[in-house]
């Protein structure tokens, strides 16, 4: 019950609705390079990664991955696509051993929506995703590669230090080439 108290989404709720919560809820370990999901796949569980890396990427017409966001620890993940009931909109794949709390969707939604706390934290999930639909867009369309590496070095020092070349290429959709 501790963990789901850590999850801002949850943080307010009674220790009566958290084990309500529990009940509806099961935790699951995922290896690294496995899929959470596949684009078109239809949404049942609203999930929330507890530990580990996950990215979400779309395909393009020639099989290449287009990298769209990278989630870390406490976040949820791609919970549009139950709100407006719609096959998940790209893949989410595992970058490190990870796992996730998987949440029946229908039963949060029958006894958990009236509540405003988790109302709130769900616009403000909401939010920052559409802030990082801005960040792609500009990426994709504005940035050249050389202020895409510079963007990415300003934003992510640590990460720059830690990630391999073909791993960063990736996340800003150049090629290795490109970025060396």
């Amino acid at each position: 019950m501790d963990r789901l108290r850590d999850i801002a989404i949850f943080s307010h709720l009674s220790d009566t609705q958290l084990e309500k919560l529990k009940k509806i809820s099961s935790v699951k370990k995922y290896r690294a390079k496995e899929i959470l999901f596949y684009e078109g796949d239809e949404p049942v569980y609203l999930h929330v990664l507890l530990q580990g890396t996950l990215k979400v990427y779309k395909t393009n017409h020639k099989g290449q991955q287009i990298f769209l966001h990278q989630f870390y620890p406490g976040g949820l993940v791609a919970e549009l696509a139950h709100f407006e009931n719609i096959p998940y909109p790209a893949t989410a794949e595992f970058m490190s051993d990870s796992e996730v709390l998987r949440i029946d969707y229908k039963a949060l939604e029958k006894d958990f929506f009236k509540n405003p706390d988790i109302s709130f934290e769900i616009i403000k999930s909401l939010i920052a995703k559409h802030k990082i639909l801005i960040d792609v867009i500009q990426k994709e369309v504005i940035l050249t590669a050389e202020a895409k590496v510079a963007k990415f070095l300003l934003e992510n020092e640590e990460l720059f230090k830690t990630l391999k070349n073909t791993q960063i290429a990736s996340i800003l959709n150049l090629t290795p080439e490109t970025l060396s």
